[in-house]
């Protein structure tokens, strides 16, 4: 049994050995680690060597918030389409288990099983968790049971299979059971209402404007022959000089207001930009698409002020989760 640097005992030295396939078996997971673990795996092999499956046990019994769902199909049908697939458990019993099975093309030639969940958290320094091997046979034999029980992602039924809730909603209802319960412990009648720290953030730079070559206009650099919608979030040192946003090792899922999912790191000197690094024009894009600015064209404050406000608000759900309004 093994408790310590789970995250390459059973997550990076096996590819690193050979295996080249990955079937995961969790309660629960998040988008955010899928990221996170190919841009570990990326710096060990090539990750067209690798393939992961991934099966989401409790979603059946607990459902899924939007940013989660939405995650998982943007890595499934965009991102990662060739590397990773995922499915969600949605009849017969939730299944709690986590288990980590690999593959050398068809044949299991190492496994994990224990308290580890296939999230950041899980495998990282907040929490303690343990692993041991396990019977590589037998836990493929396992996964592929589970199969059965499960629907993909993508497919056209799984939100009539799975109930989607907004991400406010649902983790405003997990941390409520969360309080509820300290609470109760501590004083029987203490229930109040939970909230989700949020901090507003300026879209502008010092002088007030939107910065001609950095921000949103990150890729209006011609001589450098950027793509031009290339983008990030500036990120005040109000906010970055505190502990809101994850360290810069770390991923984390961003839902929007009008329910679009993107995988960001937080990126630069300090922590002062919040990017998408799949593809750096994806906040470009979506800002131009919102401002109404053609597509690859400089943003300047004025579009800002006419759509109606020149920031964003950011709140945390959790470690790995935040949600960003840009709503007028």
């Amino acid at each position: 049994m093994k408790s310590d640097d789970l995250f390459n005992y059973a997550l990076v030295n096996p590819q690193k050995a050979g295996a080249n396939r990955l079937c995961v078996v969790s309660g629960y997971a998040t988008s955010a680690m899928v990221s996170y673990h190919l841009d570990k795996l990326e710096a060990h092999k090539k990750k067209a060597d690798l393939k992961i499956h991934l099966v989401v046990g409790m979603c059946g019994s607990d459902g899924l918030p939007m940013s989660y769902h939405r995650g998982f199909q943007k890595l499934v049908q965009e991102d990662y389409s060739d590397l990773f697939e995922c499915s969600y458990i949605y009849r017969s019993a939730p299944i709690h288990s986590k288990l980590y099975v690999w593959f050398r093309d068809n044949d299991p030639v190492l496994s994990f099983a224990g308290s580890a969940n296939y999230t950041q958290t899980g495998f990282g320094k907040r929490q303690r968790e343990v692993l041991a091997e396990c019977d590589a046979a037998l836990a493929a034999k396992y996964f592929n049971s589970v199969l059965d029980d499960s629907i993909y992602c993508t497919h056209a039924d799984v939100e009539n299979l799975i109930r989607i809730y907004s991400d406010e909603q649902y983790f405003k209802r997990e941390r409520k059971h969360i309080e509820s319960v300290e609470a109760l412990q501590a004083e029987p009648d203490a229930l109040e209402e939970t909230s989700f720290p949020c901090v507003r953030n300026s879209l502008l730079d010092r002088w007030g404007r939107v910065a001609p070559r950095s921000g949103l206009n990150w890729g209006q650099r011609p001589e450098l022959h950027r793509e031009p919608n290339q983008a990030y979030i500036p990120i005040k040192s109000s906010i970055y000089n505190t502990d809101f946003f994850p360290t810069r090792n770390s991923w984390f899922a961003l839902g929007t207001d009008d329910n679009i999912t993107f995988l960001c790191k937080v990126s630069q000197d300090n922590g002062k930009a919040v990017g998408t690094p799949q593809s750096n024009s994806q906040f470009g894009e979506y800002f131009r698409r919102r401002l109404g600015v053609p597509t690859g064209k400089l943003i300047t404050r004025e579009h800002l002020e006419n759509y109606g406000r020149t920031d964003v608000v950011f709140c945390k759900l959790d470690e790995e989760h935040y949600t960003m309004d840009f709503s007028v």
